[in-house]
């Protein structure tokens, strides 16, 4: 996101281009302490005035404050050190496709791997749902 939504938003504005649609539903992620402090909302509109930074017109108000921000340590030295402090946004409307590199995957037999992580005693459950795998040995 470009710049900070409070709670109660109905718009937010993008960092990057997007292929995506009204319609879609979209999945914005915490930015407190509280990872559970994400919002899942529709678009209802895109204005792409600026195709670079697209704003989106949510189908319903947030819940939650969602922060985006360059952070700068101070005293800093050097104008390019800073940290930038996003809320990420997804698409979960759309399939998923997890591809390895085409241009090499083929011809080395391999292409990609997903690692999932118990805390250690094995209770961990995978589950991929509406996924493609392409290139991935």
């Amino acid at each position: 996101m470009e710049k900070t939504v409070e709670k109660g938003g109905t718009k937010i504005q993008l960092t990057e281009k997007i292929n995506w649609v009204a319609g879609d539903e979209i999945a914005i992620a915490s930015t407190s302490y509280n990872g559970r402090e994400a919002d899942r909302k529709r678009i209802k509109s895109i204005d792409r005035t600026d195709p670079n930074k697209p704003i989106i017109t949510l189908d319903a108000p947030l819940e939650f404050r969602h922060y985006a921000e360059d952070y700068k340590p101070s005293p800093t030295e050097n104008p390019n050190d800073f940290i930038s402090m996003r809320a990420e946004v997804g698409v979960l409307s759309r399939n998923v496709v997890y591809r390895g590199d085409p241009s090499d995957s083929l011809k080395d037999e391999y292409g990609a791997a997903i690692f999932m992580h118990s805390p250690g005693d094995d209770s961990l459950t995978f589950r991929a749902a509406d996924v493609e795998f392409r290139n991935v040995g």
